[in-house]
C-alpha cells in the first residue's frame, strides 16, 4: 500500500497521512511517498518519522520515497533528518547527499530534527533547546530575556515529559518562518512528538475516576493544558503544558495538542479553526504543534 504525502506536509499533511494509513491497514507492505512534496516543515519531518516508528512497531518495515524537489532534500538535511531515518527506514541512495545539499552557513536559526531519547542525555536534549529557542525567540521575535526564560522552563518540561510520561521516545524539531503575506510578521514552528502511551493512558490512573462514563482523549487533554494535571502527585508537576499555554495567550500564538484520537487546539486572533476534535483516526502517543509569532512593534 502506497501513501502519498501532498504537496504540502505540514500539520495537516501529516493528518491526511494518518487518515491514509488508518484506511489501508488490510494492504501491507506500505510505501510512504514523498515525491510530490513541495513544502515540509519540522511537524511534517517529525510525522514521517513517527509514523515509519509506528509501522514498525507493528512489525511492517516501511519504505520511503524521498521528494523530487531539490530545496525540499537540501531543507530535510539541514533539518538532519535523513540522520534519524535509517533505523526505520533503512538507507537511502547514497547520490542523495551530493556536496551541495550540504548545510549553508547562512541558514535560518532553528533546532534540527532532535531525537529525545534517554533520562541520561535528557540535559544534553533540553540544554540544546534552551539554547536554540532562546536565540529565535529573543533575536528574531523580540520577547524579553524574562519571558524567553519563562517559556523555554516550560517548554523544557514538555520534551521531558516524553521520557517521563510517554514511556517511549520522540523528536523535536524548531524552525522560524516569514508569515509576511499572512501577518506581516515571522514566526517559529516547534514540534514535540512521540508515540508512546498518550495523555489518557498517562492521567488515566489518577483522574479516570473523575470521569467514570466520560473519561477520553479530549478530556485528558484538557486536563493537561488547561489544569496543569500530572500522573505524579508531587506538588509542582504537570505545569508544562500549562504554562505554555499561558505564554502562547499572552504573545497571540497557537498551539495544537493531538493524543490518541483527539486534538485539543487554541487559535490567535490572526487564524481560526476547530477547537476541539474528537473523532480523529487512532495514532499513539503525543503530538505538539506551536507556533509563536514576532511581537508588534
Amino acid at each position: 500500500m502506497r501513501l502519498s504525502a501532498p504537496f504540502s506536509l505540514n500539520e495537516k499533511g501529516v493528518e491526511i497521512l494518518i487518515n491514509k494509513l488508518a484506511c489501508s491497514r488490510l494492504y501491507p507492505p506500505y510505501i510512504i511517498d514523498l515525491s510530490k512534496v513541495k513544502f515540509i516543515d519540522p511537524i511534517g519531518m517529525i510525522g514521517i518519522l513517527e509514523i515509519g516508528r509506528f509501522l514498525l512497531s507493528e512489525g511492517r518495515t516501511p519504505d520511503l520515497i524521498l521528494p523530487v524537489d531539490d530545496e525540499v532534500i537540501k531543507y530535510m538535511e539541514r533539518m538532519d533528518f535523513f540522520k534519524h531515518i535509517i533505523p526505520i527506514f533503512g538507507e537511502i541512495p547514497t547520490d542523495i547527499l551530493e556536496s551541495h545539499y550540504l548545510r549553508s552557513s547562512k541558514s535560518d536559526v532553528l533546532l534540527e530534527i532532535t531525537p529525545i531519547v534517554h533520562n541520561k542525555d535528557i540535559h544534553h536534549v533540553v540544554g540544546k533547546v534552551k539554547e536554540r529557542a532562546y536565540q529565535v525567540l529573543s533575536t528574531h521575535l523580540g520577547y524579553n530575556k524574562k519571558a524567553v526564560i519563562g517559556f523555554i522552563v516550560a517548554l523544557s518540561e514538555v520534551c521531558q515529559n516524553i521520557v517521563e510520561h510517554s514511556q517511549s521516545t520522540g523528536f523535536v524539531g524548531i524552525q522560524k518562518y516569514s508569515f509576511k503575506k499572512k501577518l506581516g510578521r515571522n514566526i517559529v514552528k516547534i514540534a514535540v512528538s512521540d508515540i508512546g502511551i498518550g495523555i489518557k493512558e498517562s492521567l488515566s490512573p489518577r483522574y479516570k475516576s473523575r470521569y467514570p462514563l466520560l473519561w477520553s482523549d479530549i478530556i485528558a487533554i484538557e486536563e493537561a493544558l488547561l489544569k496543569g494535571a500530572s500522573r505524579f502527585e508531587d506538588e509542582g508537576r504537570g505545569q508544562g503544558l500549562s504554562t505554555v499555554r499561558k505564554f502562547i495567550k499572552k504573545w497571540d500564538g497557537q498551539i495544537s495538542i493531538r493524543s490518541g484520537r483527539a486534538k485539543y487546539s487554541i487559535f490567535p486572533s490572526w487564524s481560526n479553526g476547530t477547537s476541539k476534535i474528537s473523532d480523529l483516526p487512532f495514532f499513539p502517543g503525543t503530538q505538539i504543534s506551536i507556533l509563536l509569532p514576532e511581537l508588534k512593534p
